[in-house]
């Protein structure tokens, strides 16, 4: 990575199973200054755009068919310990947030998400 940092566009990965839930990151993402690197709608699919794609950030879902978010961020820190990786789940109970930042989240966003949550989120990351 090049030391001019506010020059370049952050990579996200969006990884959810919905497609109006991908599309409504997507624009949300792009409106921030953000590049959507890719779209995934498995942790699978994830863990091979990823791969290719190496972006700065992943958006995730938990539940999804496959392999689910919780494992794929598992796999993802597996290939690349420093890989950014934000969970966003309507399962936001207090356990299933553990878990998430266990398997190598460093952030949890409940759905239905707010905008001003997911700008918050986003600018960590800036």
């Amino acid at each position: 990575m090049t030391s001019d940092k506010k020059s370049i566009f952050k990579k996200v990965l969006i990884v959810d199973d919905a497609a109006f839930i991908r599309a409504m990151l997507k624009k949300l993402i792009e409106d921030n200054g953000f590049l959507v690197a890719g779209e995934a709608e498995n942790g699978e699919e994830a863990m091979k755009l990823y791969k290719s794609v190496q972006p700065e950030l992943v958006i995730m879902d938990i539940t999804m068919p496959l392999m689910d978010g919780l494992e794929a961020t598992k796999r993802i820190r597996q290939i690349d310990p420093d890989a950014k990786i934000v969970i966003i789940s309507a399962r936001g109970e207090k356990p299933m947030v553990v878990k998430a930042i266990e398997a190598g989240a460093q952030d949890f966003i409940v759905k239905p998400f707010e905008v001003p949550r997911v700008l918050k989120t986003l600018n960590k990351f800036r």
